[in-house]
């Protein structure tokens, strides 16, 4: 049976509350059991980073993360799904993404926002640029080969 909600997904300069997030998910809804969720937040990378900036393609980025999210909707009876990811510059400590996958049972929420995060972390069109305490603008952070072993592993998974 095909879900009957759309992912609520957001790509926002502004922090969000994770605890607001959750609630508004669930709010008045008794058909609910488990809202797994992933807050993923700026390190200061021994403290050797003041901030890091995140660019994004408008539009783009939002047609790929609902793309990913309508997938992980399609493979997992969820009841929920919330993305938001920043950009701008985020200081060490602050918020970047939120995931929060809600169903009726934990284990589809779990594996719904693993999934989600693996592919936002190796697929969806973000940037980063580190700005370091000392001043200087470091380079383009590159993907990393992990987040691409992390995503592929749901290519050969099945519900």
């Amino acid at each position: 049976m095909p879900a009957s909600f759309k992912p609520d997904i957001r790509i926002q300069r502004e922090d969000f509350d994770v605890n607001a997030e959750i609630a508004r998910l669930s709010k008045g809804r008794a058909d609910i059991g488990a809202v797994v969720t992933f807050s993923g937040l700026c390190r200061d990378e021994a403290g050797a980073l003041s901030a890091l900036e995140l660019e994004h393609y408008p539009g783009m980025a939002e047609a790929e993360i609902t793309r990913i999210a309508t997938e992980a909707i399609e493979r997992w009876p969820l009841l929920g799904l919330t993305a938001i990811h920043r950009f701008g510059k985020i200081a060490p400590g602050e918020n970047i993404v939120l995931v929060a996958a809600a169903s009726a049972h934990r284990q589809a929420a779990f594996e719904a926002a693993n999934f989600l995060m693996d592919y936002l972390k190796s697929r969806a069109p973000f940037w980063k640029k580190e700005h370091r305490v000392d001043g200087s603008t470091g380079g383009w952070v590159d993907a990393k080969e992990t987040d691409d072993q992390a995503a592929a592993r749901w290519k050969s998974r099945q519900t």
